[in-house]
């Protein structure tokens, strides 16, 4: 199995592999419905909560109520400090992996796909 492991802070985080291992193993475990089927019930579900989450045109005052420094939170999440100061501003939409890790960070459960 070609697998690669993705670590934080010295601890796997995340597990990659190819699409067609990954197939497989769905198949093994007796997955029948296909993750693009799946994704979609969760964004329609994910947009009916998102009407009661914060957007991302708050993240600044969401991070300064937390008392992150922007340059400590762009560190953590893996961009640099001008990048997120750009998300911030409005000028730059972050991508899933980001947001990702931005809610992961400020503690936003939706912003992770949380229910």
């Amino acid at each position: 199995m070609d697998l690669q492991v993705i670590s934080r802070d010295g601890e796997p985080e995340y597990a990659v592999l190819p699409w067609a291992e990954y197939q497989a193993l769905l198949k093994a475990a007796g997955v029948s419905r296909a993750p693009e089927a799946a994704s979609s019930d969760q964004s329609a579900a994910s947009a009916d909560a998102d009407s009661d989450l914060p957007s991302f045109d708050q993240l600044g005052s969401l991070r300064q109520a937390k008392g992150v420094e922007l340059a400590v939170l762009a560190r953590a999440v893996g961009i640099s400090p001008s990048y997120l100061e750009m998300i911030e501003s409005g000028n730059r939409e972050p991508d899933a992996a980001i947001q990702r890790s931005l809610a992961w960070e400020l503690g936003v459960p939706g912003w992770r796909g949380e229910a």
